[in-house]
C-alpha cells in the first residue's frame, strides 16, 4: 500500500515555471534533535535548554536585530520561503551590537512567519545543528533570537545568494556559471554533504536554492530545518514522515519514508543534472515529456552520441568530451533507482576532484593552441571576469529562497 502525501506548495522565485512542493506524512513527526560536531560517533540527545546555551552562539534580544535590520524594513529582504523573509543586516563584528549600514559585520536575519509550515521544531533543529557543526562548506550560523513568539535565526551574509539564482535567473547580475564555475561549486557542496554524512546526519533537503555562495563561489550548505541524524548500530535507516521538496527527493524514500544518507545523494544527483543541463528538477512550461528532468535526462546520461542533448548549451566550448561523459556518468549513478548502486559522498567528492585535476591538465595542453588559450580563459578566469564585470553592478531583489537568493 502506498503513502498518502498531501504537498504544500512553497513559491521559490517569482519566476518559477514548476512545481515545488512540501512533502508531508502521516507518520512519525519527530525531528531530531541530536547531533556531533566533528567526528562519526553516534550524537547524545540533548534538551531544548541545552542546544540554546550553545557556547559557540549568540543569543540576540528582538530589539537587537530590530536595529540591525533597520526595522525590519522592506528594501533589506535578502529573500522569502516557508520559513518567512530573510532580511539584511549589519553588527559590530565583536560585540555583535546593531550598527549603522555599511558599518561592521554583514548579516543574514531569518525572522520565522508565526503562520508559516515550518516552525518551531525546525527553527530547533537549525540551531541544534548549525550550532555543533563546523566546515567551510556549511554556511555559519552567528546566533538566534527566542523572545515571546519571536523565532529568528543570524546567519554569515552570503554576497553571491543562492545556486538556483545563478542557474535560472536572468539579468545583468546573474550571468550563466561557467563549466568551471559549475565544477567548483559542485565540488563545494559535496564536501559539505560528505562531511554531514561523516557525521551520522542525513540534510534531508539538498536543492540549488539551498546552496549559497560566498564573494569567491564557494559552495556552504544551508536551511537545516528538515536535518534528521542518521540510523546508528546496525540500522539501515531512519523511518520518519516524508518531507523535502518534490523533484528532489529520492524515489525510495517517498515510498517507504526510509532515509538514510543514500537519499541526499540522489538530492544531489539532481542538483548536478541541473547543473549539466541548466533545466530545472521540475518545469511545467517544458513539453510533456520534459517535465521532470531526471525522467526525461537519464537516457541520454550514458550515451556519448545523445549526451550533448542534456548539456546546456551556454556551456559550449568549455569542457572535453571526455569530461562531460565522466560527469553525466557521476549523475546517473547518483540517480540510480536502487539507493546501494549510487555512490556514497565520499567516493563522489574524489571523482569530482579527478574531474577538476583533469581537465586543469586538458587546459594546460590547450593552451598551446590559439583555440585551447581561449576555452581556457573562458573557464579558469570567468570569476575574476565576473568580480570585474559585476562590482559596480547593486545586487538585485532576490528570488524567494529559503535563506537568502
Amino acid at each position: 500500500m502506498g503513502i498518502c502525501l498531501s504537498a504544500r506548495i512553497k513559491a521559490e522565485s517569482p519566476s518559477y515555471t514548476g512545481v515545488d512542493s512540501k512533502y508531508v506524512t502521516s507518520g512519525e513527526n519527530d525531528l531530531g534533535t541530536k547531533s556531533n560536531k566533528v567526528s562519526s560517533v553516534p550524537p547524545t540527545s540533548r534538551s531544548e535548554g541545552e542546544i540554546l546555551k550553545s557556547p559557540n552562539l549568540k543569543s540576540f534580544s528582538f530589539s537587537d536585530l530590530k536595529n540591525a535590520t533597520r526595522n525590519f524594513r522592506p528594501d533589506s529582504v535578502l529573500g522569502e520561503g516557508g520559513f518567512g523573509s530573510v532580511f539584511k543586516g549589519w553588527i559590530d563584528e565583536h560585540s555583535h551590537a546593531a550598527t549603522k549600514p555599511g558599518i561592521g559585520m554583514v548579516i543574514a536575519v531569518k525572522r520565522l512567519n508565526t503562520e508559516s509550515f515550518q516552525g518551531h521544531r525546525e527553527w530547533l533543529a537549525e540551531v541544534n545543528y548549525l550550532g555543533q557543526l563546523y566546515h567551510p562548506n556549511l554556511v555559519r550560523l552567528v546566533g538566534y533570537c527566542l523572545e515571546d513568539e519571536h523565532r529568528l535565526l543570524v546567519y554569515e551574509f552570503m554576497p553571491r545568494g543562492s545556486l538556483e539564482n545563478h542557474l535560472f535567473r536572468r539579468g545583468s547580475y546573474f550571468q550563466p556559471l561557467s563549466w568551471h564555475l559549475r565544477m567548483k561549486v559542485l565540488y563545494g557542496a559535496a564536501k559539505g554533504l560528505a562531511f554531514l554524512h561523516e557525521t551520522k546526519v542525513i540534510y534531508r533537503d539538498f536543492k540549488a536554492s539551498n546552496v549559497l555562495l560566498d564573494s569567491n563561489y564557494n559552495a556552504k550548505l544551508s536551511d537545516f530545518g528538515l536535518a534528521k541524524d542518521g540510523p546508528t548500530g546496525d540500522k539501515s535507516h531512519v523511518s520518519t514522515r516524508v518531507m523535502g521538496t518534490y523533484g528532489y527527493a529520492a524515489p525510495e524514500y517517498l515510498a517507504t519514508g526510509h532515509l538514510t544518507a543514500r537519499s541526499d545523494v540522489y538530492s544531489f544527483g539532481v542538483v548536478l543534472l541541473e547543473m549539466l543541463s541548466g533545466r530545472r528538477a521540475v518545469d511545467k512550461n517544458r513539453p510533456s515529456g520534459e517535465h521532470n528532468l531526471v525522467e526525461w535526462a537519464r537516457p541520454y546520461l550514458t550515451n556519448k552520441r545523445k549526451i550533448f542533448r542534456v548539456l546546456d548549451n551556454r556551456l559550449e566550448g568549455q569542457y572535453s568530451l571526455d569530461t562531460a561523459v565522466r560527469v553525466s556518468a557521476l549523475a546517473f549513478r547518483c540517480l540510480s533507482a536502487e539507493p546501494k548502486f549510487r555512490p556514497t559522498m565520499v567516493e563522489i567528492v574524489k571523482e569530482l576532484e579527478q574531474i577538476q585535476d583533469s581537465s586543469k591538465e586538458t587546459g594546460n595542453t590547450r593552451s598551446s593552441s590559439s583555440t585551447g588559450s581561449r576555452y581556457k580563459r573562458r573557464s579558469v578566469d570567468d570569476s575574476i571576469d565576473c568580480h570585474r564585470s559585476r562590482s559596480a553592478i547593486p545586487y538585485p531583489r532576490p528570488s524567494k529562497s529559503p535563506l537568502y537568493a
